[in-house]
């Protein structure tokens, strides 16, 4: 198959497409050099890693590789700086044989190019001045048989009026002579001019143009065969530097098999033994008699002495933990049931207007493919009308999906807005003492880690057992010396809550109690019973109603 005389009229494709071929030349030595590149940068962090572990002279590092086990990470460290040896020579390699090679063969393939197409374009030229001489003079043929024509019905006009005079009849014939021979003599150059023309033509699709495209087609190929070639010397500088890396490879593991347990324990015995004998026993010393006892130089009687400065301190203080200290770290449920009810309403709201948002784009982008279908159908040749239809599938699977996802949410929320009480006791008492546990991801505030006490304080490290100098009583009378708060509204209960966690007090649904503490964004509501029963409750559970005298005309749930 030749360019020549398959693709002769391929001119400007022929031209694009070797300009291709040297860009995917370039696009892979790029790709070398970047690959040079990051050997080179390997390497050099390989060095730095073993030069970083090596002993210091001079130190207690050196010291310690005389085990067996340092000793063989010493051979490690020497034998990993010879491995980054080898991507150093995989790096230069690359540069030389492919990255540099192929620059100076661009550059030639290029040029050659170049000089190509200049021929090409030389001879679609001359082939044009031809046309256009050719068509220069079947105009002026065409013109000239016209005035003849023109000329011979005048003559004969002039011949038949009996009016005229015979001198000019005879310039009229002499006239119409004059223009039938300057047809003929045009006809002849159209004559000349289209045989030439036909010549021209025929070198030039036969011989003239197949030759240069010829010439451009063994360009193409020795550009292939050259990038073949270097796409193997790639993998051979490879494979050159394997046997080596495999050299480094059996060395760390020859300095791990040279690891001798026993002779590290016997170089532990002979670095720190004292060479003293135990302590024998301990006489008995009669108080009866005069005391004989041998006070050995062994004895172990001076470690009585120590271990007496410890300190006394240490005791734990006794904080309480209030449920809200806990953090649930983990992925909520899907429903986000482990939330409370108003907050539960928010997140599922958020999740469905998420979903149709996203439902809207894949409608939008629906329409669009659909009416892009449209304008295929009326007009084939700006695209193939099939080609959308795999597309438009994906999309309708997709709004299908979220159309599910939007159901499922959307009765979820349905439950939360007005159908509370559809949930049975049991579901509600789970979800009070569920929140009770993980009130973390209802306050913002707890994301923090603040922890909060009864009079409103947090403290950073009040929820650990920390050791203080502080002793238990001391703590209990200053909580136990506060002043009661006063009462500043009321609240009614809306659901059951157990308060199983201390620092909470459990409530029946639908009883009244007073309000000492109002919710202070961590989701939480101080209320007493009675005089001497307090504790806090998840604000979502109660209906509030404060003192206008207090905190102001103020209602929430």
């Amino acid at each position: 198959m030749s360019w020549g005389s398959e693709l002769w009229d391929q001119f400007d494709n022929l031209e694009k497409h070797t300009q291709w071929g040297i860009d995917v030349l370039e696009k892979y030595i790029k790709f070398v050099k970047e690959r040079t590149e990051i050997e080179m940068g390997y390497a050099k962090q390989l060095r730095n890693l073993s030069k970083k572990y090596q002993p210091k002279k001079n130190s207690k590092e050196e010291e310690e590789f005389k085990y067996t086990s340092c000793k063989a990470f010493q051979s490690t460290l020497n034998e990993m700086n010879d491995y980054a040896g080898q991507h150093e020579v995989v790096s230069e390699n690359m540069a030389s044989q492919i990255t540099a090679e192929l620059t100076r063969y661009v550059q030639e393939v290029k040029q050659e190019r170049k000089s190509h197409f200049h021929d090409g374009r030389k001879i679609q030229q001359h082939i044009e001045t031809c046309w256009k001489q050719l068509e220069a003079s079947k105009r002026r043929f065409e013109r000239d048989c016209k005035e003849a024509d023109r000329a011979q019905q005048y003559f004969e006009r002039m011949d038949a009026d009996i009016n005229v005079t015979k001198a000019d009849v005879e310039k009229a014939r002499q006239q119409a002579q004059l223009r039938h021979q300057m047809a003929e003599d045009s006809k002849g150059d159209y004559s000349l001019s289209l045989q030439k023309f036909n010549h021209e033509q025929h070198e030039h699709y036969y011989t003239q143009i197949p030759n240069i495209f010829q010439k451009l087609q063994e360009m193409e190929e020795k550009r292939i065969v050259r990038m073949g070639e270097s796409i193997k010397t790639y993998a051979d500088i490879d494979r050159q530097v394997i046997p080596i890396i495999g050299k480094c490879l059996d060395g760390i593991t020859k300095a791990a098999e040279g690891i001798d347990q026993q002779q590290d324990s016997k170089l532990v015995i002979e670095a720190f033994k004292s060479g003293f004998e135990p302590p024998g026993d301990v006489e008995f010393e009669d108080y009866s008699q005069p005391m004989k006892r041998t006070i050995s130089e062994n004895s172990l009687s001076n470690s009585k002495s120590e271990g007496k400065g410890e300190a006394k301190f240490g005791v734990k203080s006794r904080g309480k933990l209030w449920p809200f200290i806990k953090k649930n770290k983990g992925t909520g449920p899907e429903d986000f049931s482990n939330l409370p009810p108003e907050q539960r309403r928010k997140k599922l709201q958020q999740k469905v207007d998420e979903l149709n948002k996203d439902m809207q784009k894949e409608s939008d982008q629906r329409d669009a493919l659909t009416k892009m279908k449209d304008v295929y159908i009326k007009n084939p040749q700006m695209g193939d009308a099939a080609s959308v239809d795999q597309k438009l599938a994906e999309i309708e699977q997709n709004i299908s999906r979220l159309q599910l996802e939007v159901q499922k949410f959307e009765g979820w929320l349905a439950e939360v807005e007005g159908r509370l009480p559809v949930r049975n006791e049991g579901s509600r008492r789970q979800s009070a003492v569920f929140e009770a546990q993980n009130n973390s991801t209802v306050n913002n505030n707890c994301a923090q880690d603040r922890e909060s006490s009864p009079d409103g304080s947090y403290t950073e490290e009040q929820s650990q057992e920390t050791e203080v100098k502080v002793t238990p009583t001391e703590f209990d009378d200053e909580f136990d010396d506060e002043e009661p708060l006063p009462t500043i509204g009321t609240c009614k209960a809306l659901y059951p809550f157990e308060g199983q966690n201390e620092g909470t007090i459990a409530v029946e649904e639908g009883e009244v109690l007073s309000v000492i503490e109002e919710d202070k964004g961590d989701g939480w509501t101080r209320i007493r019973r009675n005089e001497d029963e307090e504790g806090y409750v998840p604000t979502s559970y109660v209906e509030v109603f404060l003192d206008r005298n207090a905190k102001g005309a103020m209602t929430y749930i």
